[in-house]
């Protein structure tokens, strides 16, 4: 349950200390009990204050509110800092009413807040995508104004998040059957400017999402085209398809830990030789692949001193996949070859069969590792 945004972590400002944001679970939170403190005492506390799981006391202005006869409405907008998430600037907003006595908090997804339809998420079918933490963030809130008002903490608690369905096409949700809207996410209740945690969480879920189906085979790929070139190649069903981007070590490492039987890991002909080259996150900021490496591997493989050369000579990888490929010689199976050791290292599941597959832009495949046990 993720809002991953739709561009990655180049072009993070470098020239200034990053700015720290709050989860939408925070802004939810606030506003629930902000509307909480309005139902049973007639007045909402602006600034409202939040406690976080780590103990902090942040204060949050609320830009809407109203109180009616029977329910009572307060909204915050979401800061994101410096992180480019898809909902910085969305207004949160809760509407809560008494609740039954002795029920608790009972939660409700409001216009722009999706609802679970798969098994494998922490929230079960059927339910508001309104995360754990974020849930006891706002029963915390509602316990505490009810102890200080001298009235249950009995609540029903209906999130919203303006324009939350038109936002929730641009993140994961779709593909792990959150329908509707967006997830109302946080654990720590900050985000931390590009840590790509968002991302991350939704390779997990994905995976957890694939197993709780009785899936056996899971696909994670850099990109779109190799996204799709491995599902033909496959056959897989969309809920097999790890949307992995640079991540492989963050895959890899949930699988061993949430083993499926079988693992595909897809992607083009540079990120596949970075892998090759033991990078496990391949995002560029981490580093150009090793022409020099390239022509080692190579060469070590039975190609002559001149191929070598003029592959290692190539500004480009895709360069040298087109000498390779001129020559004849099956670089990308190399290429394959070496990513699955680097990729088996990671996973080290001899119950796990893991392959590698290269395809270039047009998704045609240029090299392949086949199924073996993860075991380097």
């Amino acid at each position: 349950m993720s809002d991953v945004p739709s561009d990655g972590p180049e072009g993070a400002p470098t020239d200034r200390p990053l700015k720290r944001g709050w989860t939408t679970g925070t802004c939810a939170a606030g506003a629930a009990k902000a509307a909480f403190a309005a139902l049973v005492t007639g007045a909402f506390p602006d600034p409202v204050e939040v406690e976080l799981p780590g103990g902090a006391r942040p204060a949050f202005a609320l830009a809407v509110q109203d109180l009616g006869p029977d329910s009572a409405m307060a909204g915050i907008v979401k800061d994101a800092g410096d992180d480019p998430d898809v909902t910085h600037g969305a207004l949160v907003r809760a509407t809560v009413r008494r609740g039954a006595t002795g029920a608790g908090v009972t939660f409700r997804a409001g216009e722009g807040v999706g609802t679970v339809t798969r098994p494998g998420l922490p929230i079960p079918p059927g339910e508001p995508a309104i995360n754990p933490v974020p849930r006891r963030m706002i029963a915390a809130g509602i316990a505490e104004v009810a102890r200080a008002a001298g009235v249950a903490a009995d609540a029903d608690v209906e999130i919203s998040i303006a324009d939350g369905a038109r936002l929730a096409l641009k993140t994961l949700n779709p593909r792990l059957g959150i329908v509707g809207g967006l997830s109302v996410l946080g654990t720590t209740g900050i985000v931390v400017p590009y840590s790509c945690a968002a991302w991350i969480h939704s390779i997990h879920r994905g995976i957890d999402v694939a197993r709780a189906m009785g899936l056996d085979h899971v696909a994670g790929a850099t990109g779109n085209a190799s996204e799709q070139a491995v599902q033909k190649l496959h056959g897989l069903d969309e809920v097999a398809l790890i949307d992995m981007g640079d991540f492989v070590g963050g895959m890899l490492k949930y699988v061993r830990a949430h083993p499926v039987a079988k693992v595909t890991v897809a992607g083009g002909v540079a990120k596949m030789t970075k892998l090759g080259q033991g990078f496990l996150d391949l995002h560029s900021k981490r580093g150009r692949a090793d022409m020099a490496a390239l022509a080692t591997l190579v060469s070590g493989a039975g190609a002559g001193a001149d191929l070598a050369a003029r592959i290692g000579a190539a500004h480009m990888v895709a360069e040298a996949f087109q000498i390779a490929r001129v020559a004849g010689f099956p670089l990308g199976d190399c290429v394959a070859q070496a990513a699955w050791t680097t990729a088996a290292r990671a996973l080290g599941r001899a119950d796990v069969a893991l392959e590698i597959v290269v395809f270039d832009r047009d998704g045609t495949l240029m090299g392949r590792a086949p199924f073996a046990p993860a075991q380097a």
